[in-house]
């Protein structure tokens, strides 16, 4: 099963809680459009319509332009001075924004990969519920599920049970720690720490209204279109493919010392979940290895 904490000896078992990276957007997406279905926002408000202090450009921006990642702002990364050693918080991306006064594209125009997005759709669940994102998810998602050991991880609020570090490798077999980075602390983006069995809950409550109604999660899982009706092949926090005539719903989740998948076919109802903690390989080496496992079971 591998070693979650090389200092302490520690093999990975299915309890082990590792950093889920931008597999998080899930369960983002997710507190997002309780609220939608609850009628306390809907997918056409505006960054603007939240915050009446943002630049102008907020306007244009809605939360289903950030939930799809066709919303154009600016990625927080490039805006972290290089020098800087300080973690980077959804709040600082929110007041990153505040000071910029353009996208880089028409909002919906294309669709483009954005952290930022989704760090932005934690500080507008924020300011309409009055509690913290962590908190949200507790009372909504986790203790619902009673997915018991998951969490958004805030260092010195809370802590990480049977966690799992993530190490790179060096070629002379060198394992060295690289858990954190400067931008380890956003929690939309990829910020929840989870393990096999809470995210066995996870799964299974999807074929269900446990947490959603029908509606709004098919529209989660939908193939929606740029401006110019371009299929993006992602919903909202889901990414959508083909695979040898299965239609999948998958993300991946990709940070310093983490790389892991969730990969479901809902009409065979069979669901690939990898979690690693190496640096090793891209993005996408882990949806490489889903492909294998779905050839071996289809």
């Amino acid at each position: 099963m591998g070693i979650a904490d090389f200092e302490q000896n520690l093999a990975v078992t299915p309890k082990t809680n590792f950093r889920l990276a931008s597999v998080t957007k899930q369960f983002t997406s997710m507190s997002i459009l309780q609220l939608i279905e609850n009628g306390q926002i809907t997918l056409e408000t505006s960054i603007k319509d939240i915050f009446p202090q943002f630049p102008n450009y907020g306007q244009e921006i809605t939360i289903k332009h950030l939930l799809q990642h066709t919303s154009g702002v600016w990625d927080y990364e490039n805006m972290v001075p290089e020098e800087q050693t300080a973690q980077v918080k959804d709040k600082d991306v929110l007041e990153m924004m505040m000071g910029i006064d353009e996208v880089y594209f028409e909002v919906g125009e294309k669709y483009q990969y954005s952290n930022t997005a989704y760090a932005l759709l934690t500080q507008i669940l924020e300011k309409v519920t009055g509690q913290p994102f962590r908190i949200y998810l507790q009372d909504n998602i986790f203790s619902r599920l009673a997915m018991n050991n998951s969490v958004a991880y805030e260092n010195g609020i809370n802590e990480v049970s049977n966690r799992a570090y993530g190490y790179t490798i060096e070629g002379t077999g060198v394992v060295m720690l690289t858990d954190q980075s400067k931008y380890s602390a956003v929690l939309g983006d990829g910020g929840i720490y989870s393990n096999l069995e809470d995210l066995y809950k996870w799964d299974q409550s999807l074929y269900t209204d446990a947490l959603l109604g029908d509606h709004f999660m098919e529209m989660a899982v939908a193939n929606h279109k740029t401006n110019d009706g371009v299929f993006m092949d992602y919903g909202y926090g889901w990414r959508i493919e083909q695979y040898k005539g299965h239609d999948i719903r998958y993300h991946t989740g990709s940070s310093i010392g983490f790389r892991n998948i969730i990969y479901r076919m809902k009409d065979e109802q069979f669901t690939v979940v990898i979690l690693t903690n190496r640096d090793s390989g891209s993005e996408f080496s882990t949806l490489d290895t889903a492909h294998k496992v779905i050839d071996l079971f289809f």
